[in-house]
This record gives structure tokens, C-alpha cells and sequence, in this order.
């Protein structure tokens, strides 16, 4: 099969929206998509790009647009460091909190392994099971999330990350 066959089975942009949070789960643009990439993100309100795989394009024209991309590459087929889930949450509150009606925009070289998988882990964090984070992933995204990281989302347990903290008291009934 050529790749350019390859390409064309890939999905295309896939929109998350959760409680208040909105993802769009997409696969590596190249330097001549990167204009069509980016009146995407435009179009979908995206200020950030999670870029979860090895850079290959260059990032100048959606800096230009005041779209930020993070480099916070991770080995294929496995889910996510300790460090990248910490930096990622951490994305989610800030952004989430400076302009709720932002989109997050994160991908991989597909968007089949990686990027559904940060995705889904916010999900579980907005109180999602990890069965249904999967399955509305993949309703969108077909063959997202592979065995590995299915047992690695299975085994993940929320921890309050994602919760605003908005400068009021926080009670709590024992």
C-alpha cells in the first residue's frame, strides 16, 4: 500500500467535548499541510498544539498565529511518562481556566495511540469510567489506543488533578 493511500484511511480531526473541556485528537501535519492544519485549528479555537511524537514540521507560521506548541514527545505504542501526565494536566487547568472556550489540539503520527490516550486521561480525571473515555474515543477515532495503554488507562486512577480551584474555600463533609 503507498503511504499517500495510507494517509488518505487516516480519520480526520477528532473533536472531544467533556463537561468543560474541549480536544481535538489529529495526526502529524507536514510542512505542506501545516496551512490547512492550521485554519483547522483556527476554525476550532485551538491555542495550544500537544505535539506527542518526534518534530518533523516546523511550527513558525502557528506561533505566528499565537498557537503554542509543546513538544512533549513519548515512545510509540506505550502510554505516558509520569512527567508529560503532570505537565499535561497542569496545560488542562491553566488553559482551561484562562479561556474555557479554548480547544486543546494534541497528536501523535496518526492519532491512533498517543495523543487518544492524554485525551482519554483527562476524561477519566472529569470523572469518566475508563471504558466509556475509551469508547467515545474511539467511536471518533477507529482502532484508537492499543492493548498496552488500554491496560495502562484500566490500571490509572483519578486524583483530582483537574479540579479549578477558583480562590473559594473547598469544604468537606467526613
Amino acid at each position: 500500500m503507498t503511504s499517500m493511500k495510507q494517509k488518505s484511511m487516516r480519520p480526520g480531526p477528532s473533536e472531544i467535548t467533556y463537561k468543560t473541556m474541549n480536544f481535538l485528537i489529529m495526526d502529524r501535519p507536514t510542512d505542506s499541510t501545516i496551512p490547512a492544519f492550521l485554519e483547522e485549528l483556527k476554525r476550532r479555537n485551538v491555542k495550544d498544539v500537544v505535539r506527542v511524537c518526534e518534530a518533523t514540521y516546523n511550527t513558525e507560521l502557528l506561533e505566528k498565529e499565537g498557537i503554542r506548541v509543546l513538544d512533549w514527545p513519548f515512545d510509540d505504542g506505550f502510554p505516558p511518562p509520569a512527567k508529560i501526565v503532570d505537565d499535561w494536566f497542569d496545560l488542562l487547568r491553566n488553559r482551561f481556566k484562562e479561556d474555557p472556550n479554548s480547544c486543546i489540539a494534541v497528536h501523535c503520527v496518526a492519532g491512533l495511540g498517543r495523543a487518544p490516550v492524554l485525551v482519554a486521561l483527562a476524561l477519566i480525571e472529569l470523572g469518566m469510567k475508563y471504558e466509556d473515555a475509551v469508547e467515545l474515543i474511539r467511536q471518533k477515532r477507529r482502532g484508537a489506543i492499543n492493548a498496552k495503554q488500554l491496560q495502562y488507562l484500566e490500571k490509572y486512577r483519578p486524583k483530582s488533578r483537574l479540579k479549578m480551584r477558583n480562590g473559594h474555600k473547598q469544604c468537606v463533609i467526613q
